[in-house]
């Protein structure tokens, strides 16, 4: 298990551009945290980290994003997948097979669907021990990638 410790969204961003550095074809990160814990910023630092030189936006409504870097992304939203015809819609399966790195967010919602190898990450808020401000969170990074790690 891995923990970092970030105190704003730019920290937040470069936590998740040191992570990009591991990254490899075939990666899935499956995201965990409520809204405005800072997932879609992890994930920008991510596409930073593999020469996406496009804006990173949540694809709550498209449901999956793709950039191109030195390795594709393809960010998801499962947020409103709610059966497996749902997801199956949303060419994930495919993109499992694509090539690219998959970073999935509100993942929740298909935890029965990722496969085998995925690195979970959990984003909560920091508490009194940490410093604690708005911008504060605690990323637990487990699985793949997740050496022992606290940063703050």
């Amino acid at each position: 298990m891995r923990r970092i410790v970030t105190h704003s969204y730019a920290e937040t961003v470069k936590a998740g551009q040191e992570l990009a550095a591991q990254l490899k074809a075939g990666d899935v990160i499956a995201f965990f945290g409520g809204l405005g814990m800072g997932k879609t910023a992890f994930i920008s630092g991510i596409a930073r980290g593999l020469d996406v030189t496009d804006h990173v936006s949540s694809p709550t409504f498209a449901l999956v994003h793709e950039y191109r870097g030195r390795l594709p992304l393809f960010h998801f939203d499962m947020y409103r997948v709610a059966s497996w015809d749902d997801l199956d819609s949303t060419g994930f399966f495919d993109y499992l097979e694509a090539g690219g790195v998959c970073a999935i967010e509100w993942s929740e919602n298909i935890e029965e669907a990722l496969p085998e190898n995925t690195m979970f990450v959990e984003i909560s808020r920091g508490g009194e021990n940490e410093g604690e401000n708005d911008d504060t969170r605690v990323i637990t990074i487990k699985g793949k990638c997740s050496d022992e790690d606290t940063r703050g």
